[in-house]
């Protein structure tokens, strides 16, 4: 079932560029005030399923938050329409829903009853509001004196006990600590298995790989990439960095090897292929859980890198990013120019049979920045003579025999 179907949706504002200061300018310069057209989300569908998460990805100003607000009914679109099926709850900016002057208790009333819960519903909500918010001494205080953590704590408290069909969140959380948003996305994981419909809109790529369903990335108010979140952000973060290499050249730098003299443009790092190989560099289909096995990287370089690092990235065969092995920093083969390969070596594959996909990317030791980006290799592990339950063996040693009180 579809819990939010965007339809072809389109917002747009007006920005006033000569808008008038007084009563006395809007007499004196004899017109209206003039105006620019901004469309801030333009042509975009999208559908998430009742019970899914859905992450919302992309620059500041891109259109997240004005479509997370069409959504929630705030906005009314320009054109097309968007048609959602349960209870919203929202927690779309710091303070939304609040009034001042109130205090935290009546704050928490006006807001259920918003929700149109009943005030026997929310007495019955209240102290697990509150405990949760941990604000128990300050909730009969007014909200006006509290501070931003504050109002996040309070407002997601509310947000997610109302018991909610449909659950929209903006970036608020990230101005919490860091123990009440670990609370946070504990709490938003045990709604998505009570079947609760989230939508996310953060910056926080790993809680979208994380926790995220699907995913879109926006761009200038339109859809650039929709889907699995591991390949939106992916896709996202490629944008990202291009947009950065282009103003790196713009302003005449060169952000990956800023100390030599190749001109810029003329340095790249790409990985031609994966070749799966035994210990005797013969090549094999596939590999065996618990036998050796090597992946050869081959790459070229052209021109010179600061502190280049390959980065093989394993994936299950949905996409879900599950392990991350990258070369020592400062590897010298790395630095230079020329065709090279390198070996990933395990002496004992640690992963149940199955099917698997492999990623290398080529990323800047300093920055981060990912500058290259391989295709997906398959990667097929079968069973000899035993096998792996789950995904992984757990590289551990059992010490065994021991008497009570006795160490290893």
């Amino acid at each position: 079932m579809i819990a939010i179907d965007v339809q072809n949706v389109s917002k747009k504002f007006r920005l006033y560029t000569d808008k008038p200061g007084s009563v006395k300018e809007l007499f004196t310069k004899f017109g209206r005030p003039k105006y620019e057209d901004f469309w801030a989300v333009r042509d975009v569908s999208l559908q998430i399923k009742e019970g899914t998460v859905h992450g919302l990805v992309g620059h500041n100003g891109c259109g997240k938050s004005s479509l997370l607000r069409m959504m929630a009914g705030i906005h009314t679109p320009t054109t097309g329409q968007v048609v959602t099926a349960g209870r919203i709850s929202a927690l779309l900016e710091l303070g939304a829903g609040f009034h001042p002057e109130l205090t935290g208790r009546e704050n928490i009333y006006l807001n259920a009853s918003i929700l149109g819960l009943s005030r026997t519903q929310t007495d019955e909500l209240l102290d697990r509001i509150v405990e949760f918010a941990g604000l128990q001494a300050f909730i009969d205080s007014p909200v006006k004196h509290y501070s931003s953590g504050m109002f996040v704590r309070l407002g997601f408290a509310v947000a997610v006990h109302v018991d909610p069909q449909i659950l929209l969140v903006d970036e608020v959380i990230a101005v919490g600590d860091e123990e009440f948003q670990r609370r946070c996305l504990d709490h938003l994981r045990s709604l998505k298995a009570e079947g609760v419909t989230i939508v996310l809109v953060t910056h926080a790529m790993g809680i979208v790989q994380g926790m995220c369903d699907t995913a879109t990335w926006m761009d200038h108010g339109r859809v650039m990439a929709e889907g699995d979140p591991l390949s939106v952000v992916g896709k996202y973060l490629h944008g990202v960095n291009d947009k950065e290499a282009e103003r790196d050249l713009a302003n005449d730098l060169d952000s990956f090897h800023p100390t030599t003299a190749v001109a810029p443009g003329h340095t790249s790092l790409r990985v031609e292929k994966l070749v799966l190989q035994d210990p005797d560099g013969q090549h094999v289909p596939f590999g065996i859980s618990g036998d050796p096995l090597d992946i050869r990287v081959d790459w070229s370089t052209v021109g010179q890198f600061a502190e280049p690092r390959l980065v093989m990235h394993l994936l299950s065969s949905a996409g879900l990013h599950l392990a991350t092995t990258y070369t020592p920093d400062g590897s010298p083969e790395l630095l230079g120019e020329g065709r090279w390969s390198a070996l990933c070596r395990f002496d004992s594959l640690p992963l149940a049979p199955g099917a698997y996909k492999i990623q290398v990317t080529a990323t800047d030791v300093r920055t981060n920045v990912i500058f290259h980006k391989s295709d997906e290799y398959d990667l097929t592990v079968r069973a000899e003579g035993h096998s792996i339950e789950g995904v992984f063996a757990l590289p551990a040693q059992w010490i065994h025999g021991l008497r009570r009180g006795e160490s290893a």
